[in-house]
């Protein structure tokens, strides 16, 4: 028999028929047992969990910002009204209760697509479960493959998974999925997030108008999104609304309402973060402790920040650095001219500058910080100036080296020469410091030498004590920075940051006790379990009885001295009311390129700099007096007072009560003594400068003041 007759045998013919029919079997069966090797398991469909931003909210719970790759809240399909899942059934897969997962028809015109590389205009075809199933396991190399031989793959690896989640969960819960895990353009994934930023409402709340947008928007988040483009959503809803009354989910009288309902042209909550500087620094230490699952996991994270403070904080420093732009002198660019000129293409150098400023206010018992501002604006400079730059700390320092000579044993009332002081330095040149204001004011107590920080004073009183003890004394109370054992760190040529100079004079405002600031009160997992509960770090670093003299010295500069103006601003409104006890200290460098003021209360710290990141004269003349204080002074009024006249609602109220005064051990011996010579008291001495005295036990003085030269009384301006 030839071989042309073997091939039409009957016989020959139906067993080749087979074997091709068994072996394309085959090789479809294996096509689809092994095109899918990556895809996931039953097991691993059962515990996927959509990935979810991590939310941050303030001490009281309102949301501060979101960390996460997509922003996604959940929301229970069950406490959606119908009409909205309804919405995206009616839309992406009417059949969606009917079907197993796959759509014949539609399947068929997404594949007839995919072969002739139509796949847009055809359709996708794809059932809601597909594109679930796309969603949560979609590579980005898969999801750019349409066409030919590649799409189909993709085609089959979507359908696979798609069974396996059929298989998997009850339709309600896929649905529940899919309108949880989609994407809703701008970066805002589910509905409930979708819904937040679109309406300003939460999912629950959507009426059937707004459901058949966000339904529409699905297909093509971008071109469909009404803040991208208003006609495409607008012809997009009324499809949607159409196909709504079309199965019954909405009365066809109410279309037209729907279809002509106004339509969100700009994101409906404010797109910007409370206190960035503030969530930044949180986000890096949350960071280190739990790595990518910060971004994925949805954790529910509560900080200190109080957003009433922030607001405070905000309003008074924008008086700050406008009161400074309004000085004589001042002669740098204004933070308005410096954004229009960058709105007009202008290219600065990076020599040409705004005045920078920091504010940290935290609470001195625990270190919550209740408000961070780091500079003056997080989308020009992310640098942190209040966690991370170190600026000379000037009459700032002083203090550390007073509490320093009190507790070796020196009582307020010693008296120190404020008179010319020459030291030779290492290199051989003479180095003869001066005063702020070059005069030299003759002897004088060490109150009232802090109280007018004399420079004199500070430089021979850490002469006699040694630098060493200084040192010593700032590095237990906070500072980590490098303090150089050289005469001039005394008057505060240290570079300090201003978060440990906030730490350091806790100690003060604890009385003997430092705390470290913090900015978490907690963590919890999405199902609110605590995760993390740091607790406050209080470390007795100084005796509570040098601490209560300190307190009563720095209440000194305050109520008479450099900081007068931190309660009497004579730059705007009449400054903090005298039944609030407070201590603080100026700080100002030399050379005006650093004006500070730290103050506090029994309750409440703050911390505020001026400054050009590029140290620079701010303005001539300038001091920690002449604009910190006043910033300081404004916030502790709208803190403890509120301002009832203030456009911004959240400053019309006090924010935390008024504290009672700090207490004075009983082991502290106290005297009334001349503030002039620090004796005790006498006839022979004016009655107006008398004062109570605190000493340490065995340092009070014994002598009776007798002058005959009342002397003067002066008070600086630095």
């Amino acid at each position: 028999m030839s071989v042309i007759k073997m091939m039409w045998d009957p016989r020959v013919l139906a067993v080749s028929t087979v074997l091709f029919l068994g072996v394309g079997a085959g090789a479809a069966w294996g096509t689809w047992q092994n095109v899918c090797a990556d895809c996931p398991s039953i097991a691993e469909i059962r515990t996927f969990e959509a990935q979810q931003a991590s939310k941050v909210y303030s001490h009281d719970g309102r949301l501060l910002a979101e960390l996460g790759i997509e922003r996604r809240t959940p929301v229970s399909i069950n406490a959606l009204p119908e009409y909205v899942s309804q919405a995206f059934v009616a839309v992406e897969d009417k059949r969606f209760y009917n079907h197993r997962g796959i759509d014949p028809r539609g399947f068929a015109r997404a594949v007839i697509g995919v072969l002739t590389g139509q796949s847009r205009s055809t359709g996708g075809g794809s059932t809601i479960t597909q594109q679930l199933a796309r969603n949560m396991f979609e590579t980005s190399v898969d999801a750019r493959i349409r066409s030919g031989l590649g799409g189909i793959v993709r085609k089959i690896k979507e359908l696979k998974v798609a069974f396996a989640l059929e298989r998997a969960y009850t339709k309600d819960q896929i649905l529940e999925a899919y309108i949880n895990e989609i994407n809703y353009a701008h970066g805002w994934y589910g509905i409930q997030t979708a819904a937040r930023n679109y309406f300003a409402k939460d999912a629950v709340d959507l009426n059937p108008a707004e459901a058949a947008l966000l339904a529409g928007i699905i297909n093509r988040p971008e071109y469909y999104s009404p803040i991208r483009n208003l006609e495409n959503a607008e012809r997009r809803r009324r499809l949607v609304l159409r196909r709504m009354v079309d199965q019954g989910v909405i009365p066809a009288e109410d279309f037209e309402r729907y279809a002509n309902a106004p339509l969100p042209t700009e994101r409906a909550v404010d797109g910007g973060t409370i206190a960035p500087y503030f969530v930044e620094w949180a986000r890096q230490m949350l960071d280190e402790r739990f790595g990518s699952q910060l971004y994925t996991a949805g954790y529910n994270i509560y900080t200190t920040l109080d957003v009433r403070m922030q607001r405070a904080a905000e309003k008074s420093m924008e008086e700050g650095w406008a009161g400074i732009e309004a000085r004589p002198g001042f002669r740098h660019i204004t933070y308005q001219a410096y954004q229009d000129s960058l709105a007009a293409g202008v290219v600065l150098p990076d020599s040409v500058k705004y005045v920078e400023g920091l504010f940290i206010a935290l609470d001195p018992w625990s270190g919550s910080v209740r408000a961070m501002i780091g500079g003056r604006d997080f989308g020009l400079s992310k640098f942190n100036r209040a966690t991370q730059a170190k600026r000379q700390a000037g009459s700032g320092f002083k203090p550390f080296v007073y509490t320093a000579a009190i507790a070796s044993g020196i009582p307020p009332t010693y008296v120190v020469l404020d008179g010319p002081f020459m030291r030779t330095q290492p290199d051989g040149t003479e180095w003869r410091p001066s005063n702020y204001d070059g005069v030299f004011l003759g002897p004088m107590t060490i109150r009232n030498g802090l109280m007018k920080s004399q420079n004199m004073i500070a430089i021979k009183l850490a002469d006699e004590i040694g630098l060493e003890a200084v040192a010593q004394t700032a590095r237990r109370m906070g500072i980590r920075t490098e303090i150089e054992r050289f005469p001039s760190t005394a008057i505060g040529a240290v570079e300090v940051k201003a978060l440990e100079m906030a730490e350091a004079y806790s100690t003060f405002a604890n009385q003997g006790t430092k705390v470290q600031p913090f900015p978490i009160l907690r963590v919890e997992d999405a199902a609110g379990r605590i995760l993390w509960d740091p607790q406050p770090e209080r470390t007795e670093v100084l005796d509570p009885l040098v601490a209560r003299i300190m307190i009563s010295m720095l209440q000194g500069v305050v109520e008479g001295g450099t900081g007068y103006n931190a309660i009497r601003n004579p730059f705007g409104p009449v400054g903090l009311p005298t039944e609030i006890v407070a201590g603080g200290k100026t700080g100002t460098t030399n050379d005006g390129t650093d004006i500070w003021f730290t103050g506090f209360t029994p309750n409440l710290l703050a911390t505020v700099w001026f400054g050009l990141d590029l140290p620079q004269e701010i303005y001539p003349g300038a001091t920690g007096a002449g604009a910190p204080a006043p910033v300081w002074g404004n916030f502790m009024k709208r803190v403890y007072y509120g301002d009832p006249d203030a456009l911004d609602e959240e400053l019309r109220e006090p924010v935390i009560p008024i504290p009672e005064p700090w207490a004075i051990p009983d082991e502290l011996v106290i005297r009334l003594i001349d503030s002039s010579t620090g004796k005790l008291a006498s006839q022979w001495c004016p009655q107006d400068e008398q004062i109570m005295e605190m000493f340490l036990p065995g340092t009070e003085p014994t002598e009776y003041c007798d002058r005959d030269d009342f002397g003067l009384f002066r008070v600086p301006t630095n």
